[in-house]
């Protein structure tokens, strides 16, 4: 599958998930909605972000395309530094840390190749 649709359509069902159930889509994430009852809150705008980046993208064509692509490997990058800060803070554990990591990376990681694929 073409890495740029992947990944807008993962943009998509994850922020769904999160707008529709945003305790389970929290507890995915291994944060804990119950002790910090701001979490859901939090994670339903993550969840619209993602929805809003994934059908722009998918809705763009050309450069329009290509800069969402990029705006969205920057939050992608952002996402995982915000994680590692969190770990390096003690906000986080480090197990909890590499679940959220470990997806903002792999996207990061797919938003460049599509890049790639475009130029």
């Amino acid at each position: 599958m073409n890495p740029v649709i992947g990944l807008s359509l993962g943009r998509i069902a994850v922020g769904a998930a999160a707008v529709a159930n945003p305790e389970l889509a929290a507890r995915a994430f291994r944060l804990d909605p119950v002790s910090n009852p701001q979490v859901p809150y939090v994670t339903r705008l993550f969840g619209t972000r993602e929805i809003a980046l994934g059908v722009a993208t998918l809705v763009a064509r050309g450069r329009s395309q290509r800069g969402l692509i990029g705006v969205g490997v920057l939050v992608d990058a952002a996402d995982a530094a915000t994680g590692y800060l969190a770990m390096q803070d003690g906000t986080v554990s480090k197990k909890t840390a590499m679940t959220l990591i470990g997806p903002a990376v792999g996207a990061t990681v797919s938003g460049l190749i599509g890049l790639l694929r475009r130029s």
